[in-house]
């Protein structure tokens, strides 16, 4: 893991950060890298209200948002900015009004490296916007003020289409930080963690390859 100036993470919904890239956040603020995540809605439409149900549709973006700050000081972060946009509706916002919302961000914090979902390859509206919004703030910049651009890959063709990841970070060592960032989204993430306590108890190789190995992509730039 390169050592960096200021980490960018930017992601549209609380528990995006955990399940991704949150060994990778631990990892660089242990080494003395500052990290901000910029998280543009409360996931306030989260299908799941707890399991057994302890939310409703009301009270889940307070919930939502509580379990975001828990999860950010689980793994050290002491700059979250909650951008306030509406779950779900991501995709309907301005792209010049969203672009500059993450511009400004960049203008502010100056990162070396900016985290966020690959364009085309990361399934939800929602992640697919966010992802958009990134690219175009980044490429607006003179290319030699650019900050490096690492991207969260999950759909089904993103393999076949981008090639293997080129970027694995081996978080072994903050696993329990990356586990707690997981456990802290409880709303969202309860009834699935409670199948996994078996396999974690035994240390299931499968289970903890996941868990241990997070994959990037290099944001590769169309030829012009």
């Amino acid at each position: 893991m390169e050592k960096e100036k200021q980490v960018l993470v930017v992601f549209p919904h609380p528990d995006d950060e955990a399940f991704g890239v949150s060994g990778t956040i631990a990892s660089y603020i242990e080494s003395g890298t500052p990290v901000t995540y910029a998280c543009l809605t409360l996931g306030e439409m989260g299908r799941n209200l707890g399991n057994p149900p302890f939310a409703t549709r009301e009270s889940l973006p307070k919930i939502r948002k509580k379990e975001l700050q828990d999860a950010a000081d689980s793994l050290g972060i002491t700059d979250v900015r909650m951008l306030g946009l509406r779950d779900k509706t991501v995709e309907f916002e301005d792209d010049g009004e969203l672009t500059d919302r993450i511009s400004s961000l960049i203008q502010e914090l100056t990162p070396s490296l900016i985290i966020t979902f690959y364009p085309g390859y990361s399934v939800h509206p929602d992640h697919e916007a966010t992802a958009r919004a990134v690219v175009r703030a980044v490429e607006a910049l003179p290319v030699n003020q650019q900050p490096k651009l690492q991207c969260v890959a999950f759909s089904n063709n993103c393999v076949a289409e981008l090639g293997e990841p080129d970027i694995i970070h081996d978080i072994t060592p903050v696993q329990d930080k990356k586990i707690a960032a997981m456990k802290a989204h409880r709303s969202q993430t309860e009834a699935m963690l409670a199948t996994w306590a078996e396999k974690l108890e035994v240390e299931d190789p499968e289970l903890l390859g996941w868990i241990q190995k997070e994959r990037l992509w290099t944001y590769q730039w169309p030829e012009k």
